[in-house]
């Protein structure tokens, strides 16, 4: 199932400042992906899911992709051997495409908006869940916190022999680096800031509410939850008119590295900019920077430091 002629040798050696914690907590599988067939794609919102099946296709392996509707990219139709688009809660669905094609390994890429299926009116009926959704949400999910509901996806997929692996393995150069990225260095009050707001984000991400808070003036403006990034970064600017505030983003103390990785782009300094803000503050070796170059050239224009620590 791999592209070209011969066998393709998959690397994932990292540059040594690059080089993130390989603890089994971390990448619970160290085996090399089986290049004999396809890897399952789940995607979900963003461009993570995008560089993936690129990176994918530089490698020369096949990819069988299942695109959430509402969320995926329509990119990713030219970037898979084999596209699908599914239900959010068509589980069943997605086991079986994958199955069909031979998928033993697959990944998730990509924001999933829990604010279409939690908290809304008749959301199993908008939904329409299968019975393997239905299974999973009430036998399987102790919560619905994003680490619970995740987990139990991937245990509902094992039980037909499919193992969920990181996307990162395959493309560990989008984890950023450490250092001060951009051109202008944070004051002295945004430094304090930054480790004022790093504690909380740790603490919001060991509790499984969220990964970024906004803060200035060691005062806290917003926090994250079930809204997403975005949307917390936009209600700090609402709440702090004058601007100058800090976004601090991190991975939770328990991080998977197969799901729910902190994520950041050209569209988080937007919103940084419109806002407001001054300082985006991120986690080097535990957070995906997209379009590294771009991102730091955008926030150099708006004068925004990016920092990773």
């Amino acid at each position: 199932m791999s592209r070209g002629s011969g066998s393709t040798s998959v690397s994932t050696t990292r540059p040594n400042d690059l080089r993130p914690d390989l603890s089994p907590g971390h990448f619970p599988d160290p085996r090399p992906f089986d290049q004999q067939r396809p890897i399952g794609l789940v995607a979900g919102a963003g461009r993570f899911p995008v560089a993936f099946a690129e990176k994918i296709r530089q490698v020369g392996l096949s990819v069988v992709t299942a695109g959430l509707c509402h969320h995926a990219s329509k990119e990713l139709v030219q970037l898979s051997d084999r596209f699908e688009w599914v239900g959010i809660a068509k589980i069943g669905r997605i086991i079986r495409i994958f199955k069909r094609h031979g998928v033993r390994e697959w990944v998730m890429a990509g924001k999933v908006q829990k604010t279409r299926f939690i908290g809304t009116p008749w959301r199993m009926v908008r939904l329409l869940p299968d019975w393997r959704a239905l299974r999973m949400w009430y036998r399987r999910a102790r919560d619905h916190a994003d680490d619970s509901l995740l987990s139990a996806v991937i245990a509902e997929f094992a039980v037909d022999g499919l193992i969920c692996r990181s996307a990162l393995e395959l493309c560990p150069e989008l984890l950023v680096r450490s250092g001060v990225l951009t051109r202008r260095s944070p004051t002295a009050a945004e430094w304090k800031d930054i480790e004022f707001g790093w504690a909380l984000a740790k603490e919001m991400g060991r509790l499984d509410v969220g990964q970024c808070v906004a803060v200035i003036d060691r005062a806290v403006l917003a926090v994250e939850a079930i809204e997403g990034t975005d949307r917390t970064i936009a209600r700090a600017g609402e709440l702090c008119p004058r601007g100058g505030f800090t976004a601090v983003k991190v991975a939770k103390p328990q991080q998977d590295m197969r799901f729910d990785v902190p994520t950041v782009g050209t569209t988080t300094i937007e919103e940084i900019a419109k806002a407001g803000g001054r300082v985006l503050a991120i986690e080097a070796g535990r957070t995906i920077l997209l379009d590294e170059a771009e991102t730091i050239a955008l926030a150099d224009r708006r004068g925004i430091s990016i920092v990773a620590r």
